[in-house]
């Protein structure tokens, strides 16, 4: 093919232009250049989509994918004979709830990580299905409970596999004196899971850097009683809290590890002694977790002062500053303290 005089101009003057283009391109876009060049000529990718997080950590799914399945809770003893649980580090949230006579006890939470033991598991409580009601039709594994607790967790939508009603999920161990022996694995308990569930929605706010406010903490102290007097205490150079009893002795595990958390949320809650009574004759106190009241979001070394607020029993609990702004947790497992008004919060820095 020939070109006119005219012609080669007009192509000469092209190629200029075009390399000018070229030019202001791989100078603006930096180090995208390149790749906003090949995008143009429809060489490029779209930027990959980011991580699949676990919804209830906010941290990296194992392996870049969240399991699909739904949350799955698991009732767990925490009387001094109870001690040393097995479990509890593969939570991904635990919430700790007063009962009868001073004792805690624990409502451990899983979706991203497998537990092949949770021990000992124990009974359930009326405030249980207000808790697990927030996480999207979840599984609920304990080890019985009265017709009023059980007719409640139905009510609430949630799967019952407790005791009495799977009972093969569950072994009893023979190193431990019953009732503080009855052990299960998230595999079995999951093996009940409604086919097709997938993971629940996010329940809290995550966010990597610590917001605006808030105060240096170096320790918290909720004595809820002389059975499970806790301490959290903040260990800077792994950025998480370590769990104490009675102020020195750390709560440690069977695998010998300690209890610990990236965040501790204190809910300070109104707590009153309902119909219920344990096998002793004792009433069973009940945590009201609708409504609102103060709330101690700690992380990453600092306490943020705030509230709690949960309109009805539909809603998720919010925890917000004096603004109204939600307080953001760190990507991590959480600790929920339900602790009742009348036990003091002690911080120190």
């Amino acid at each position: 093919m020939r070109f006119t005089a005219r012609g080669r101009a007009l192509a000469a003057t092209a190629a200029v232009v075009l390399l000018a283009i070229l030019g202001f391109v791989l100078f603006a876009g930096g180090g995208k250049g390149p790749r906003l060049i090949a995008q143009a000529f429809g060489g490029g990718h779209a930027s990959p989509p980011p991580p699949a997080t676990c919804p209830l950590t906010g941290t990296p799914a194992p392996g870049g994918v969240v399991p699909r399945r739904p949350a799955l809770a698991i009732k767990v003893e925490n009387l001094p004979q109870a001690r040393p649980q097995t479990g509890l580090n593969f939570a991904d949230v635990v919430y700790e709830e007063p009962v009868e006579a001073g004792i805690t006890r624990f409502i451990a939470i899983f979706q991203c990580r497998e537990a092949p033991r949770v021990e000992p598991v124990r009974s359930g409580r009326m405030e249980d299905p207000v808790v697990l009601v927030q996480y999207d039709h979840p599984l609920f594994g304990y080890a019985g409970a009265v017709p009023e607790v059980m007719a409640a967790v139905k009510r609430a939508g949630i799967h019952d596999v407790n005791f009495n009603v799977e009972p093969s999920a569950y072994l009893r161990d023979p190193a431990r004196i019953a009732p503080h022996n009855l052990y299960t694995s998230t595999a079995a308990l999951w093996a009940y899971a409604p086919k097709g569930q997938g993971a629940p929605p996010p329940v809290f706010t995550f966010q990597k850097t610590p917001p605006a406010g808030g105060q240096p903490a170096a320790s918290i102290h909720l004595p809820f009683s002389v059975y499970s007097d806790v301490t959290w205490r903040y260990a800077p150079k792994k950025d998480v809290w370590f769990r104490y009893y009675n102020g020195t002795v750390p709560a440690s595990l069977s695998n010998g590890s300690v209890i610990n958390a990236r965040n501790i949320v204190v809910m300070v809650v109104r707590v009153t002694l309902s119909a219920i009574t344990d096998v002793n004759g004792v009433h069973s106190p009940y945590a009201h977790l609708i409504g609102s009241g103060p709330a101690y979001v700690l992380r990453n070394g600092r306490v943020y002062k705030g509230r709690w607020v949960r309109p009805s029993m539909g809603s998720i609990t919010k925890y917000v500053d004096a603004q109204g702004n939600v307080i953001p947790l760190a990507p991590g497992t959480t600790w929920v303290e339900l602790l009742p008004s009348t036990v003091p919060v002690t911080l120190s820095k």
